[in-house]
Protein backbone atom coordinates (compact mmCIF):
# COMPACT_ATOMS: atom_id res chain seq x y z
CA UNK A 1 0.00 0.00 0.00
CA UNK A 2 1.49 3.40 -0.97
CA UNK A 3 2.39 5.79 1.82
CA UNK A 4 0.20 8.91 1.96
CA UNK A 5 1.86 12.12 0.87
CA UNK A 6 1.16 15.13 3.09
CA UNK A 7 1.32 18.59 1.56
CA UNK A 8 2.62 21.34 3.88
CA UNK A 9 0.16 24.07 4.79
CA UNK A 10 1.29 27.67 4.36
CA UNK A 11 0.14 30.32 6.82
CA UNK A 12 -1.63 33.15 4.99
CA UNK A 13 -2.77 36.37 6.59
CA UNK A 14 -6.01 38.00 5.49
CA UNK A 15 -7.31 35.16 3.36
CA UNK A 16 -10.75 35.38 1.84
CA UNK A 17 -13.25 32.98 0.27
CA UNK A 18 -13.75 35.26 -2.73
CA UNK A 19 -11.36 35.43 -5.65
CA UNK A 20 -8.82 38.16 -5.19
CA UNK A 21 -7.09 40.39 -7.71
CA UNK A 22 -4.32 37.82 -7.92
CA UNK A 23 -6.76 35.18 -9.23
CA UNK A 24 -6.61 32.74 -6.30
CA UNK A 25 -9.94 31.18 -5.39
CA UNK A 26 -10.72 29.25 -2.20
CA UNK A 27 -12.39 25.96 -3.07
CA UNK A 28 -12.72 23.96 0.12
CA UNK A 29 -11.40 23.39 3.61
CA UNK A 30 -10.34 19.77 4.01
CA UNK A 31 -8.22 17.46 6.13
CA UNK A 32 -5.83 14.73 5.04
CA UNK A 33 -5.86 12.57 3.01
CA UNK A 34 -8.51 14.36 0.89
CA UNK A 35 -6.60 17.65 1.00
CA UNK A 36 -3.57 16.15 -0.74
CA UNK A 37 -5.75 14.23 -3.21
CA UNK A 38 -7.64 17.35 -4.27
CA UNK A 39 -4.42 19.35 -4.59
CA UNK A 40 -2.85 16.71 -6.83
CA UNK A 41 -6.00 16.48 -8.98
CA UNK A 42 -6.07 20.24 -9.60
CA UNK A 43 -2.34 20.26 -10.39
CA UNK A 44 -2.95 17.49 -12.93
CA UNK A 45 -5.63 19.69 -14.53
CA UNK A 46 -3.11 22.53 -14.98
CA UNK A 47 -3.97 24.73 -11.99
CA UNK A 48 -1.59 26.38 -9.59
CA UNK A 49 -2.38 25.18 -6.07
CA UNK A 50 -1.84 26.67 -2.62
CA UNK A 51 -2.88 25.14 0.67
CA UNK A 52 -3.27 27.72 3.39
CA UNK A 53 -3.84 27.49 7.10
CA UNK A 54 -7.51 27.75 8.08
CA UNK A 55 -8.35 31.24 9.32
CA UNK A 56 -11.12 30.16 11.68
CA UNK A 57 -12.55 33.56 12.53
CA UNK A 58 -12.77 34.64 8.86
CA UNK A 59 -13.58 31.41 7.02
CA UNK A 60 -15.97 29.80 9.47
CA UNK A 61 -18.10 32.80 10.41
CA UNK A 62 -17.10 32.43 14.05
CA UNK A 63 -18.13 28.77 14.45
CA UNK A 64 -15.23 26.35 14.56
CA UNK A 65 -16.66 23.48 16.63
CA UNK A 66 -16.08 20.87 13.90
CA UNK A 67 -12.55 22.08 13.18
CA UNK A 68 -11.69 22.17 16.90
CA UNK A 69 -13.02 18.63 17.40
CA UNK A 70 -11.03 17.38 14.43
CA UNK A 71 -7.86 19.01 15.70
CA UNK A 72 -8.37 17.32 19.08
CA UNK A 73 -8.38 14.00 17.19
CA UNK A 74 -5.11 14.91 15.45
CA UNK A 75 -6.47 16.11 12.11
CA UNK A 76 -4.82 18.97 10.29
CA UNK A 77 -7.01 21.21 8.14
CA UNK A 78 -6.10 23.45 5.25
CA UNK A 79 -7.99 25.56 2.73
CA UNK A 80 -7.36 24.66 -0.90
CA UNK A 81 -6.79 27.66 -3.19
CA UNK A 82 -6.41 27.31 -6.95
CA UNK A 83 -5.88 29.55 -9.95
CA UNK A 84 -5.35 28.91 -13.61
CA UNK A 85 -1.70 28.96 -14.61
CA UNK A 86 -1.20 32.23 -16.55
CA UNK A 87 0.83 30.32 -19.16
CA UNK A 88 -2.04 27.92 -19.86
CA UNK A 89 -4.49 28.92 -22.61
CA UNK A 90 -8.23 28.47 -22.27
CA UNK A 91 -10.96 29.43 -19.85
CA UNK A 92 -12.44 27.05 -17.31
CA UNK A 93 -16.12 27.31 -16.34
CA UNK A 94 -15.12 27.16 -12.67
CA UNK A 95 -13.54 30.63 -12.93
CA UNK A 96 -16.20 32.44 -14.97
Amino acid sequence: MPKNKVIPIAVAAGTSQARGDDGWRALSTLSEPRLSEMAENYRALGYQVQIRDVQKSQETGGCSVCLDAGEEMGRTYGTLYVRRDPGEPGVDELFK
